[in-house]
């Protein structure tokens, strides 16, 4: 090999025209090989793929019409918020329509803590163009996860929906029951939930807390007594007394609303150096949020 290398490189001087040939020969392979290189067709790996694409998250976000953000809006900011972006969007797109219908609702499970129970609510809005002529209503199951056994749980109060209990006040248009699980006991042999009531376009709206009671499968519904307030927002159970719960109560237009303690019976007293605690495991599931329409 190292004989025939000079001899070779003595006949391209012979031969200059040949070696350009050579050359240039060589330049145009490397440039057709350089643009098929960057015309390939790159393939998209999952990740790749992915990337390009929103996530489920964002596609939620910016869904249109009556999917809800992930900020509830509370009429009296309440830390257990009730549907309200709902019932806001569903009055949004009957007035817009000029038109009426039924809406449902459903809110998220409340698990008890052994695991044994769920806790629900399926919310209806008879909506009109017009609020004050809508009525939302609401009916709060228990579901035995074990058995599959279903009840139904319904507060007392004035403008509940109760088939129990006769109500006229309740049936009257412009007017919201909402009733969603907040909370179970330790134990798990109690659920506290939040009735919210009140009347569309007016100040006048206020919780009360309902309590079923498993041992006794008795429900309750109590609120503060003995004192003077225009609106009351249950917080939850009292930390330091497990048979009585919280309300932050007060008038509109005052600061500084003070927080009271209500036991089983109605008795109510000031909370001092007391706070608010819930138990229980939200989760979420496909059919939660607004249902299909009617």
């Amino acid at each position: 090999m190292l004989k025939i290398l000079p001899c070779l490189i003595a006949w391209f001087r012979k031969q200059p025209y040949l070696l350009l040939l050579v050359l240039l020969l060589l330049l145009a392979y490397n440039s057709s090989a350089q643009a098929q290189e960057v015309n390939l067709p790159v393939e998209a790996t999952p990740s790749s793929a992915s990337s390009s694409q929103p996530s489920v998250e964002v596609l939620e976000e910016i869904a249109p019409d009556m999917t809800e953000t992930r900020v509830q809006i509370d009429p009296l900011d309440s830390p257990h918020p009730v549907p309200w972006n709902w019932v806001m969007a569903t009055n949004a797109e009957l007035s817009a329509s000029n038109s009426f219908g039924l809406r449902y609702y459903r809110s998220q499970p409340l698990l008890s803590p052994d695991g044994e129970y769920a806790a629900y609510s399926r919310i209806s809005m008879q909506g009109q163009p017009e609020l004050y002529h809508s009525r939302v209503t609401s009916v709060m199951f228990l579901e035995n996860l074990k058995t599959g056994d279903l009840r139904t749980i319904a507060a007392s109060s004035p403008l509940a929906d109760n088939p129990l209990v006769s109500n006229e006040e309740g049936d009257i248009p412009g007017t919201f029951s909402i009733l969603i699980p907040v909370s179970w006991s330790p134990k798990s042999d109690r659920l506290l939930a939040r009735q919210f009531e009140g009347m569309f376009n007016t100040g006048d709206a206020t919780d009360y807390a309902v309590v079923w009671e498993r041992g006794k499968n008795r429900v309750m519904t109590l609120a503060p007594q003995g004192v003077n307030y225009s609106n009351a927002i249950l917080l939850g159970w009292s930390k330091t007394d497990t048979d009585r719960v919280l309300f932050r109560a007060g008038e509109l237009g005052e600061e500084n609303w003070p927080v009271l303690s209500v036991d089983f019976s109605g008795d109510t007293a000031l909370a001092i150096e007391d706070r608010p605690i819930v138990y229980g495991q939200l989760v979420n599931q496909i059919w939660t949020g607004p249902q299909a329409r009617w």
